[in-house]
Protein backbone atom coordinates (compact mmCIF):
# COMPACT_ATOMS: atom_id res chain seq x y z
CA UNK A 1 0.00 0.00 0.00
CA UNK A 2 1.10 3.51 -0.11
CA UNK A 3 0.29 6.97 0.90
CA UNK A 4 0.00 9.46 -1.95
CA UNK A 5 0.26 13.31 -0.22
CA UNK A 6 -2.72 15.19 -2.72
CA UNK A 7 -0.74 18.46 -1.64
CA UNK A 8 -4.22 20.02 -1.81
CA UNK A 9 -3.74 23.43 -1.75
CA UNK A 10 -0.05 23.03 -1.57
CA UNK A 11 -0.56 22.19 2.35
CA UNK A 12 1.88 18.90 3.36
CA UNK A 13 0.04 16.04 5.17
CA UNK A 14 -3.64 17.67 5.36
CA UNK A 15 -5.67 14.81 2.53
CA UNK A 16 -4.02 11.09 1.76
CA UNK A 17 -5.30 9.03 -1.44
CA UNK A 18 -4.33 5.62 -0.59
CA UNK A 19 -3.32 3.18 -3.49
CA UNK A 20 -3.69 -0.31 -2.51
CA UNK A 21 -3.40 -3.16 -4.76
CA UNK A 22 -5.68 -2.62 -7.79
CA UNK A 23 -7.41 0.05 -5.76
CA UNK A 24 -7.35 3.92 -4.39
CA UNK A 25 -9.15 4.21 -1.42
CA UNK A 26 -10.78 7.62 -1.14
CA UNK A 27 -8.75 9.46 -3.79
CA UNK A 28 -9.49 13.15 -2.64
CA UNK A 29 -10.61 16.52 -4.42
CA UNK A 30 -10.31 17.24 -7.67
CA UNK A 31 -8.36 20.26 -7.55
CA UNK A 32 -5.53 17.52 -6.57
CA UNK A 33 -6.07 15.11 -8.89
CA UNK A 34 -3.18 16.44 -10.92
CA UNK A 35 -0.81 15.74 -7.68
CA UNK A 36 -2.18 12.20 -7.73
CA UNK A 37 -1.91 11.12 -11.36
CA UNK A 38 1.74 12.06 -11.58
CA UNK A 39 2.73 9.93 -8.78
CA UNK A 40 0.10 7.49 -10.23
CA UNK A 41 2.46 7.57 -13.49
CA UNK A 42 1.61 4.66 -15.68
CA UNK A 43 -0.50 2.87 -13.05
CA UNK A 44 -3.72 2.44 -13.44
CA UNK A 45 -6.74 1.36 -11.04
CA UNK A 46 -9.45 -1.31 -11.53
CA UNK A 47 -11.67 0.23 -8.75
CA UNK A 48 -12.41 2.87 -5.92
CA UNK A 49 -13.10 2.62 -3.17
CA UNK A 50 -14.82 5.52 -0.89
CA UNK A 51 -14.95 5.34 3.13
CA UNK A 52 -17.53 8.56 2.37
CA UNK A 53 -18.46 10.97 -0.15
CA UNK A 54 -17.05 14.35 1.52
CA UNK A 55 -15.41 16.34 -1.14
CA UNK A 56 -12.13 16.01 0.64
CA UNK A 57 -12.21 12.04 0.13
CA UNK A 58 -14.64 11.70 -2.56
CA UNK A 59 -14.77 14.69 -5.10
CA UNK A 60 -12.09 13.17 -7.69
CA UNK A 61 -14.47 10.07 -8.35
CA UNK A 62 -16.34 11.11 -11.45
CA UNK A 63 -13.30 13.31 -12.56
CA UNK A 64 -11.62 9.55 -12.51
CA UNK A 65 -14.25 8.09 -14.47
CA UNK A 66 -13.80 10.42 -17.10
CA UNK A 67 -10.70 9.08 -17.68
CA UNK A 68 -10.95 5.39 -16.67
CA UNK A 69 -14.44 4.89 -17.71
CA UNK A 70 -14.79 1.38 -16.50
CA UNK A 71 -13.53 1.86 -13.08
CA UNK A 72 -16.08 0.61 -10.68
CA UNK A 73 -16.86 3.11 -7.63
CA UNK A 74 -17.79 1.48 -4.21
CA UNK A 75 -20.00 3.49 -1.75
CA UNK A 76 -22.32 3.18 0.95
CA UNK A 77 -25.97 3.06 -0.19
CA UNK A 78 -27.10 6.25 1.52
CA UNK A 79 -24.02 7.48 -0.28
CA UNK A 80 -24.39 6.02 -3.56
CA UNK A 81 -27.19 8.82 -4.97
CA UNK A 82 -25.28 11.98 -4.41
CA UNK A 83 -22.44 10.38 -6.63
CA UNK A 84 -24.87 9.96 -9.38
CA UNK A 85 -26.36 13.03 -8.97
CA UNK A 86 -24.32 15.48 -6.85
CA UNK A 87 -26.16 18.44 -6.86
CA UNK A 88 -27.62 18.30 -3.35
CA UNK A 89 -24.16 17.64 -2.02
CA UNK A 90 -22.59 20.58 -3.57
CA UNK A 91 -26.01 22.78 -2.00
CA UNK A 92 -24.53 21.31 1.05
CA UNK A 93 -21.29 21.81 0.93
CA UNK A 94 -22.01 25.39 -0.51
CA UNK A 95 -23.59 25.99 3.06
CA UNK A 96 -20.43 25.36 4.80
CA UNK A 97 -17.84 26.87 2.63
CA UNK A 98 -20.06 29.49 0.24
CA UNK A 99 -20.84 29.06 -2.88
CA UNK A 100 -18.21 31.22 -4.27
CA UNK A 101 -15.51 29.38 -2.83
CA UNK A 102 -16.47 25.91 -3.91
CA UNK A 103 -14.37 25.56 -6.91
CA UNK A 104 -11.54 27.02 -5.95
CA UNK A 105 -11.58 25.14 -2.48
CA UNK A 106 -12.24 21.59 -4.23
CA UNK A 107 -12.36 21.61 -7.95
CA UNK A 108 -15.24 20.09 -9.61
CA UNK A 109 -17.47 17.08 -8.45
CA UNK A 110 -18.46 15.41 -11.14
CA UNK A 111 -21.50 13.05 -11.77
CA UNK A 112 -20.46 9.01 -11.68
CA UNK A 113 -22.32 7.10 -14.03
CA UNK A 114 -25.07 4.88 -12.52
CA UNK A 115 -23.44 2.06 -13.80
CA UNK A 116 -20.50 1.52 -12.41
CA UNK A 117 -21.72 2.46 -8.79
CA UNK A 118 -22.04 -0.46 -6.30
CA UNK A 119 -23.84 0.59 -3.08
CA UNK A 120 -22.94 -1.35 0.13
CA UNK A 121 -24.16 -1.38 3.81
CA UNK A 122 -21.72 -3.22 5.77
CA UNK A 123 -20.52 -6.88 5.63
CA UNK A 124 -19.49 -7.29 2.14
CA UNK A 125 -16.35 -9.29 0.90
CA UNK A 126 -14.90 -7.34 -1.91
CA UNK A 127 -12.71 -9.34 -4.53
CA UNK A 128 -11.23 -7.19 -7.01
CA UNK A 129 -8.16 -7.74 -8.89
CA UNK A 130 -6.38 -10.77 -6.55
CA UNK A 131 -7.22 -8.54 -3.52
CA UNK A 132 -9.62 -9.19 -0.56
CA UNK A 133 -11.57 -5.85 1.08
CA UNK A 134 -13.86 -6.69 3.81
CA UNK A 135 -15.94 -3.58 4.62
CA UNK A 136 -17.63 -2.86 7.92
CA UNK A 137 -20.58 0.56 8.38
CA UNK A 138 -18.69 2.83 10.60
CA UNK A 139 -21.22 5.68 11.36
CA UNK A 140 -20.52 8.20 13.42
CA UNK A 141 -18.49 10.86 11.35
CA UNK A 142 -21.04 10.39 8.47
CA UNK A 143 -24.39 7.87 8.41
CA UNK A 144 -22.94 6.27 4.95
CA UNK A 145 -19.85 6.25 6.55
CA UNK A 146 -17.71 2.42 5.64
CA UNK A 147 -14.38 1.03 6.67
CA UNK A 148 -12.21 -1.36 4.39
CA UNK A 149 -9.89 -4.32 6.01
CA UNK A 150 -7.51 -5.37 3.72
CA UNK A 151 -4.51 -7.73 4.64
CA UNK A 152 -4.35 -6.31 8.35
CA UNK A 153 -4.68 -2.60 7.55
CA UNK A 154 -7.98 -0.68 8.40
CA UNK A 155 -8.84 2.05 6.15
CA UNK A 156 -10.89 4.10 8.64
CA UNK A 157 -11.17 7.48 6.83
CA UNK A 158 -12.41 10.09 9.12
CA UNK A 159 -13.88 7.26 11.84
CA UNK A 160 -10.48 6.83 13.26
CA UNK A 161 -10.16 10.26 13.30
CA UNK A 162 -7.19 13.09 11.83
CA UNK A 163 -3.28 12.09 13.11
CA UNK A 164 -0.54 14.11 11.54
CA UNK A 165 2.19 12.43 12.56
CA UNK A 166 2.71 9.61 15.06
CA UNK A 167 3.77 12.21 18.36
CA UNK A 168 0.56 14.52 17.64
CA UNK A 169 -2.97 14.10 19.17
CA UNK A 170 -5.98 12.03 17.55
CA UNK A 171 -8.62 14.36 16.80
CA UNK A 172 -12.16 13.95 16.12
CA UNK A 173 -13.68 15.52 13.12
CA UNK A 174 -17.40 16.72 13.52
CA UNK A 175 -18.74 18.64 10.53
CA UNK A 176 -22.19 19.06 9.98
CA UNK A 177 -24.72 17.81 9.29
CA UNK A 178 -25.03 13.99 10.82
CA UNK A 179 -22.49 13.39 13.72
CA UNK A 180 -23.44 10.47 15.65
CA UNK A 181 -21.18 9.96 19.01
CA UNK A 182 -22.96 7.28 20.20
CA UNK A 183 -23.02 5.96 16.87
CA UNK A 184 -19.25 6.92 16.37
CA UNK A 185 -18.43 4.85 19.87
CA UNK A 186 -19.90 1.37 17.96
CA UNK A 187 -17.89 2.20 14.90
CA UNK A 188 -15.12 2.20 17.03
CA UNK A 189 -15.73 -0.68 18.54
CA UNK A 190 -16.31 -2.52 15.42
CA UNK A 191 -13.31 -1.23 13.88
CA UNK A 192 -11.28 -2.88 17.07
CA UNK A 193 -13.37 -6.35 16.54
CA UNK A 194 -11.43 -6.40 13.16
CA UNK A 195 -7.70 -6.25 15.91
CA UNK A 196 -6.01 -4.72 12.78
CA UNK A 197 -2.67 -4.27 12.76
CA UNK A 198 -2.41 -0.55 11.86
CA UNK A 199 -5.19 2.33 11.10
CA UNK A 200 -4.56 3.97 7.97
CA UNK A 201 -6.68 7.31 7.64
CA UNK A 202 -7.32 9.82 5.06
CA UNK A 203 -5.68 12.85 7.57
CA UNK A 204 -3.14 11.57 7.54
CA UNK A 205 -0.82 8.30 6.78
CA UNK A 206 -1.18 4.85 8.99
CA UNK A 207 0.09 3.89 12.50
CA UNK A 208 0.30 0.46 13.88
CA UNK A 209 -0.72 1.63 18.21
CA UNK A 210 -4.51 1.31 17.39
CA UNK A 211 -5.95 0.76 20.70
CA UNK A 212 -3.87 4.10 21.94
CA UNK A 213 -4.87 5.90 18.85
CA UNK A 214 -8.70 4.51 19.19
CA UNK A 215 -8.66 5.02 23.10
CA UNK A 216 -7.85 8.49 22.49
CA UNK A 217 -10.14 9.46 19.48
CA UNK A 218 -12.91 8.42 21.97
CA UNK A 219 -11.95 10.31 24.92
CA UNK A 220 -11.57 13.51 23.12
CA UNK A 221 -15.14 13.27 20.89
CA UNK A 222 -16.71 12.94 24.65
CA UNK A 223 -14.84 15.75 25.91
CA UNK A 224 -15.65 17.90 22.43
CA UNK A 225 -19.16 16.58 22.73
CA UNK A 226 -19.66 17.58 26.14
CA UNK A 227 -18.20 20.56 26.05
CA UNK A 228 -19.99 22.54 23.20
CA UNK A 229 -22.65 21.64 25.14
CA UNK A 230 -22.06 24.02 27.91
CA UNK A 231 -20.16 26.70 26.01
CA UNK A 232 -20.86 29.19 23.43
CA UNK A 233 -19.10 28.71 19.70
CA UNK A 234 -16.37 31.29 20.36
CA UNK A 235 -15.25 29.85 23.89
CA UNK A 236 -15.70 26.14 22.40
CA UNK A 237 -13.20 27.15 19.61
CA UNK A 238 -10.69 28.99 21.22
CA UNK A 239 -10.28 25.64 23.64
CA UNK A 240 -10.28 23.65 21.16
CA UNK A 241 -7.08 25.54 19.53
CA UNK A 242 -5.45 26.01 22.62
CA UNK A 243 -5.88 21.87 23.31
CA UNK A 244 -4.50 21.28 20.03
CA UNK A 245 -1.86 23.98 19.65
CA UNK A 246 -0.01 22.63 22.91
CA UNK A 247 1.19 19.79 21.33
CA UNK A 248 1.99 20.36 17.81
CA UNK A 249 4.42 21.88 16.18
CA UNK A 250 2.96 25.25 13.32
CA UNK A 251 2.84 23.36 10.49
CA UNK A 252 1.36 20.41 12.10
CA UNK A 253 -1.28 22.94 13.79
CA UNK A 254 -1.92 24.33 10.56
CA UNK A 255 -2.94 20.65 8.80
CA UNK A 256 -5.13 20.37 11.47
CA UNK A 257 -7.09 23.17 11.18
CA UNK A 258 -7.31 22.66 7.77
CA UNK A 259 -8.73 18.79 8.66
CA UNK A 260 -10.36 19.72 11.48
CA UNK A 261 -12.26 23.42 10.67
CA UNK A 262 -13.10 24.54 14.19
CA UNK A 263 -16.12 26.28 13.27
CA UNK A 264 -17.48 23.71 11.54
CA UNK A 265 -16.41 20.92 14.31
CA UNK A 266 -18.47 23.31 16.56
CA UNK A 267 -21.41 23.36 14.30
CA UNK A 268 -21.41 19.28 13.74
CA UNK A 269 -21.66 18.59 17.77
CA UNK A 270 -24.92 21.54 18.42
CA UNK A 271 -26.66 19.80 15.46
CA UNK A 272 -26.14 16.43 17.42
CA UNK A 273 -27.30 18.37 20.52
CA UNK A 274 -30.12 19.47 19.21
CA UNK A 275 -31.17 16.43 17.57
CA UNK A 276 -31.07 14.63 20.99
CA UNK A 277 -33.46 17.65 22.36
CA UNK A 278 -32.84 19.39 26.10
CA UNK A 279 -31.57 17.09 28.94
CA UNK A 280 -31.11 14.14 27.05
CA UNK A 281 -27.66 12.21 28.18
CA UNK A 282 -24.59 11.85 25.08
CA UNK A 283 -21.59 10.17 24.87
CA UNK A 284 -20.25 7.13 26.04
CA UNK A 285 -20.78 7.33 29.29
CA UNK A 286 -24.18 6.61 28.78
Amino acid sequence: MRAIDTLHLGRRRWICCWQVGPVLIDPGPTGSLEQVLAELGDWEPQAILLTHIHFDHAGATGSLLRRWPNLDVYVHARGAPHLINPERLWASAARLYGEENMLSMWGEFLAVPEDRVHALTGGERLRIGGATFEVAGTPGHASHHVAYLHEGTAFVGDVGGVRIDADTPTLPPTPPPDIDVEAWHRSIDRIRQWRPDRLAITHFGAYDDVDRQLDELGERLDRWAQSARGLDREAWIEAVRADVRSAVSAEELDAFMAAVPVDQAYAGLQRYWERRGPGEPGGRAD
